[in-house]
């Protein structure tokens, strides 16, 4: 189970229920039992996705790059999530094989 004190703004997490499933976001927000993630592509900084942090897999990642924008300026570019996340699943991929 899944408690806010394992997430932090900037971390890439696997979404685990719904019509994202197997996807990867980052979180972008947190409040209650709830996190709000975009992806920079089908979710816009925006408009991010409401998810309960119930079904969501955190990853150890945390994108410096999107949790630094997010601390200094309360916003990020989606360019910059598209970025952070192609990283890591080019990473993920290489650790993978």
């Amino acid at each position: 189970m899944t408690d806010t004190s394992q997430v932090k703004l900037g971390q890439i997490v696997q979404i685990r229920n719904g019509r994202y499933a197997g996807s990867f976001a980052i979180i972008v927000d947190i409040q209650g039992g709830f996190v709000w993630l975009a992806d920079g592509k089908r979710r816009k900084f925006d408009h991010p996705k409401k998810k309960n942090i119930k079904h969501i897999q955190p990853t150890k990642v945390v994108a410096k790059e999107v949790a630094d924008a997010l601390n200094e300026t309360g916003s990020v570019e989606d360019a910059v999530l598209r970025h952070a996340l192609n990283q890591y699943q080019s990473n993920h991929l290489k650790e993978s094989n």
